[in-house]
């Protein structure tokens, strides 16, 4: 299992807000999710906050970030236009039970790699700002 440093993509879970407000507990699809933050609390639980890579292209009344084709092929991404949405977030503590490996149970696979630094650093800014 990887250090959860933020910019770390993970293979996560996601739940939307859109799901959780008509009673759902656990997101639909395991997709790569960005770690934004990552931060130790007072009993000493690691905190992690995570926003969504998605296909679908942003509403008007979200925030985004396109990640690069050049990020998308280093990280092992598919070809399709994504983007990172950073006007939501899910907050859990780490490990939890909502990380998934991308081969067989194996949780050495739960990390696809690093955002490189500008792209994060973009996208921690414009999460502060969301």
């Amino acid at each position: 299992m990887p250090n959860p440093i933020p910019g770390l993509v993970i293979r996560y879970s996601y739940l939307w807000l859109s799901e959780h407000e008509v009673g759902q507990e656990e997101g639909r699809k395991d997709r790569p999710c960005a770690i934004v933050l990552s931060a130790k609390t007072e009993a000493g639980r690691t905190v992690v906050i995570v926003v969504p890579v998605t296909h679908t292209p942003p509403a008007k009344d979200s925030v985004s970030i396109e990640i690069p084709s050049t990020t998308k092929q280093r990280l092992g991404l598919d070809d399709e236009r994504s983007w990172i949405i950073v006007s939501e977030a899910n907050r859990f503590f780490w490990p939890g039970p909502d990380i998934r490996p991308s081969r067989n149970g194996d949780m050495s696979t739960v990390a696809y790699g690093e955002l490189p630094a500008n792209l994060f650093r973009k996208l921690r800014a414009t999460f502060v700002d969301a």
